[in-house]
């Protein structure tokens, strides 16, 4: 097996900030061990901006040295990267790869033109560029990332590895259904639409208060529905203020849940709804489905790639409200439908986002570039 060097120059691993990208990176380092890999991690230095940063130059220096120290000394046979981008490049892993002449490998590396135009954003495009170009290899789990990808890159250095999860870790549990409904006080025949996301400013909020007005609609059309949030962060307040005022009596916030116990919050509910605006991929679409959830979300970003419309879910149109809002109506109303499209996300997770399924052709492609001297 391998000893692999992973370096995360976004956000290192256990950031204080759970999001997708954290939980993708530890997916994917597991996974390697998992295999018997030995990993490493050469750096913990978070290049978000860094080009902006002088400050933090001469840690990319201590670091380039000190992880050529690190994987000489522990015959390192690649340098694995993950989510290199304009924001985040990666200054550390090429220089690495080549002094020690092993593979270098980046998973979700992204090319973007358009920040060439910016001159806030060309110094990261320009050395993200610099770095994917040296890549023995590039693995992207978007399809329209690869697209971009195989403008710079030739089509046999790159591998499109759809997004996974370990659907062990989120299967339904009745008997978390029955002990939190019972908590909550809400009987079984009142639906739960479940939402999950952090408090912050921007996208996540806003998705958060669309979800709210979405079902505050709904009851005031009288249908029965209760909502649960489950997350926490800096518009807390904001968002408590907005459905206690639209939603009294009818929603519940339930804070931040660890990822290992949300399964049993996903057995709750009924329906997992969250807009998903720009949504890079959004691993929570694919956590409730495998707990048998089907999804209501806005059909752009990576979430098509996760969720089946019509089959696991309903992807309505960007930013409208009434289409958003009868998805969830359709599903709240109809049982037998709720029931069939979550009998269909169990089976789209396990066929075709099953991590240990999905990730073994980065092992293969990590054998080849070995056996062939990169």
């Amino acid at each position: 097996m391998t000893t692999i060097g992973y370096y995360t120059p976004f956000k290192p691993l256990g950031f204080h900030m759970p999001s997708g990208d954290l939980t993708i990176a530890t997916g994917l380092q597991d996974f390697l061990k998992d295999g018997g890999h030995r990993v490493l991690h050469p750096s913990r230095v978070r290049a978000r901006w860094i080009f902006w940063k002088p400050w933090l130059w001469p840690l990319v220096i201590r670091d380039r040295l000190r992880a050529l120290r690190m994987l000489r000394h522990a015959r390192s046979g690649l340098w694995l990267t993950y989510h290199a981008y304009y924001k985040s490049p990666d200054l550390i892993g090429p220089w690495v790869s080549r002094k020690l002449s092993i593979p270098y490998v980046v998973f979700q590396g992204i090319y973007s033109t358009k920040r060439r135009k910016n001159i806030k954003t060309l110094p990261g495009f320009l050395l993200n560029r610099h770095s994917l170009m040296q890549a023995n290899h590039i693995f992207s789990n978007r399809k329209e990332d690869l697209l971009n990808l195989r403008r710079l890159i030739p089509s046999d250095r790159l591998t499109y590895v759809a997004p996974g999860i370990d659907p062990r870790q989120f299967t339904f549990d009745a008997g978390a259904r029955t002990e939190l409904r019972h908590a909550w006080n809400i009987p079984e025949n009142v639906p739960v639409v479940l939402t999950a996301a952090m408090f912050r400013p921007g996208v996540k909020t806003e998705g958060l208060i669309w979800t709210i007005n979405a079902c505050a609609e709904l009851n005031s059309q009288g249908k029965p529905v209760h909502l649960v949030i489950a997350g926490d962060g800096k518009d807390r307040n904001i968002l408590q203020s907005l459905a206690g005022s639209l939603l009294s009596g009818h929603v519940r916030f339930i804070g931040k849940i660890s990822r290992d116990d949300m399964y049993r919050y996903y057995s709750a509910a009924d329906i997992f709804v969250f807009p998903g605006i720009r949504e890079t991929l959004g691993m929570v679409y694919l956590e409730a489905q495998s707990c048998g959830l089907p999804v209501v979300a806005f059909h752009n970003g990576g979430i098509p790639e996760v969720v089946q419309d019509r089959v696991s879910g309903f992807l309505t149109p960007l930013f409208d409200m009434p289409a958003f809002t009868d998805a969830i109506c359709r599903l709240l109303n109809d049982e037998p439908l709720r029931r069939k499209m979550g009998e269909a996300a169990v089976r789209h997770v396990r066929s075709s986002h099953d991590i240990h399924r999905n990730y073994r052709q980065i092992e293969t492609v990590i054998q080849s570039l070995q056996d062939h001297g990169l």
